[in-house]
């Protein structure tokens, strides 16, 4: 699945840290496609066992962290989770299948 992230449109370049929930029941490859994220800043993809986050080509993975983790089964579990240990979730999205999601990332 590839993972499209790029700021909205009122942000040139984003340049906050970030984190995402990457759940899938089955392992999967996640390739990262990313436009106007600044270098350097932290951003961390937890994703279930099994699964790997693959980067483009360029300095955007020295900045990021990837680490498998064991999620809640059901969803609703897995966004308190997420608020619990975040104290905020800006984005949820479930889908059946898919092969490309689009992400805007901003204030």
């Amino acid at each position: 699945v590839t993972l499209h992230l790029n700021p909205i449109s009122s942000v040139h370049i984003h340049q906050k840290p970030l984190v995402f929930l990457l759940n899938s029941p089955l392992p999967l490859v996640w390739k990262l496609k990313t436009e106007r994220l600044a270098p350097g800043i932290r951003r961390v993809f937890f994703v279930s066992l099994g699964s790997v986050v693959q980067f483009e080509k360029g300095n955007f993975s020295l900045s990021a962290e990837t680490e498998e983790k064991l999620f809640p089964e059901k969803n609703e579990q897995l966004l308190q989770w997420a608020q619990k240990e975040y104290g905020a979730v800006t984005s949820f999205t479930e889908l059946k299948i898919s092969r490309n999601i689009y992400i805007k990332v901003g204030e």
